[in-house]
């Protein structure tokens, strides 16, 4: 079984999260995927970031969805990186994407991308939100989609299903042996989230999950030899 690692947000832990530095960065690492968040402006484009607003990454202020993308676009993202788009990321990477939607309201702005750039092999759809992996699922034929939870149960794993996820995503801190073997009873795959240590890359590697997501690209280079 191939043990992938995702970058978070790029390579958070090295570089702006969820800029274009970051994801060519996450890249060059050699990552097998890159993470990234997304969120529609007032304009309706899909933009790049994590918060619902601009304060903690950019030298801006307020929520994203009252800005325009020209607005964003004059905010520094870091390191003099701008807000990027979802279609610049297209652009700038070859890398697999796992795009999660934060605002439940992108997911049919990610659905028309996905279709018109035929990305059903190449995205993976997450969210937080399961209303929004049902609404993508029959817009987006074929694609693959991931159910991402902090605080969570066993439950996780029955609205995982009824989601009609194929993955969840989850906080390593509340893991259990008995919701892995819930989720690989139902056939899910699981990602366990942030692996930033080598104790916490041998907690993920011993349950046996299918994954990491990591803010530091050397968790890829470590990960084969850790079991």
């Amino acid at each position: 079984m191939n043990f992938l690692t995702i970058g978070h947000r790029g390579v958070m832990g090295v570089e702006p999260e969820n800029t274009l530095r970051s994801f060519v960065a996450a890249q060059e690492a050699g990552l097998d995927a890159i993470e990234l968040d997304l969120h529609l402006s007032k304009d309706g484009a899909l933009v790049v970031m994590h918060d619902t607003e601009v304060d903690r990454t950019t030298d801006g202020s307020g929520p994203i969805a009252e800005k325009t993308l020209a607005e964003l676009r004059a905010l520094d993202a870091g390191r003099g990186e701008r807000v990027p788009v979802f279609e610049e990321v297209l652009d700038a990477v070859h890398t697999p994407l796992q795009a999660e939607i934060k605002d439940k309201q992108a997911a049919r702005a990610l659905a028309e991308v996905m279709n018109r750039r035929d990305l059903a092999d190449r995205v993976e759809v997450s969210s937080f939100h399961d209303e929004a992996i049902a609404e993508i699922k029959p817009l987006v034929p074929g694609v693959r989609t991931a159910l991402v939870a902090s605080r969570y149960g066993t439950d996780i794993v029955d609205r995982a299903v009824e989601a009609g996820a194929e993955t969840v995503c989850l906080n390593i801190r509340r893991l259990t042996l008995e919701i892995v073997e819930r989720a690989r009873k139902a056939d899910l795959k699981i990602i366990g989230w942030v692996v930033n240590t080598q104790d916490q890359l041998r907690l993920v590697r011993a349950f046996g999950l299918d994954g990491a997501t990591t803010d530091h690209p050397d968790i890829k280079r470590t990960g084969r030899f850790t079991a």
